[in-house]
């Protein structure tokens, strides 16, 4: 008898870990884009770095003394031009089909990007727009 006791709680634990353990995830258990990672590019001429990653990001939110958080992840995006400081960048669209990824420039003049990768060369063209005007980008991802 004890021991169908103990099979029938073990049969209640083993199911009740799996959901607890699942409400959590954490940054790095998000599937990939293709657009993920460090990239070497190139910006009308002139060397640059660009970096797309998925960061943890908790909200917390309180009602009197009692507070409650989430875990939830958010996509970082940023630019450096020529070794310049790292600018905000925001992703406008993507599409893993076509894999395309409409950029959102977000430093002091804001502007729309756009880059199409090629999985057979590695290498993602697209171009940048500053003050009306579209300049070539390309990026070789780092992997």
């Amino acid at each position: 008898m004890k021991n169908i006791t103990k099979w029938l709680l073990g049969l209640a634990i083993v199911p009740a870990s799996l959901v607890l353990a699942s409400s959590h995830v954490k940054a790095s258990q998000i599937a990939g884009e293709w657009f993920f990672g460090l990239w070497d590019c190139n910006i009308d001429g002139r060397p640059a770095k660009m970096q797309w990653k998925v960061v943890d990001d908790p909200q917390t939110s309180c009602n009197g003394d009692v507070c409650s958080t989430t875990s939830g992840v958010r996509l970082v995006g940023r630019f450096s031009d020529h070794g310049s400081a790292w600018v905000p960048l925001g992703k406008r669209f993507s599409s893993r089909q076509k894999q395309d990824l409409g950029i959102r420039y977000l430093g002091a003049e804001q502007d729309n990007w756009y880059l199409k990768y090629n999985s057979r060369t590695k290498i993602a063209d697209g171009w940048t727009t500053w003050r009306g005007k579209r300049y070539p980008l390309q990026c070789r991802n780092r992997r």
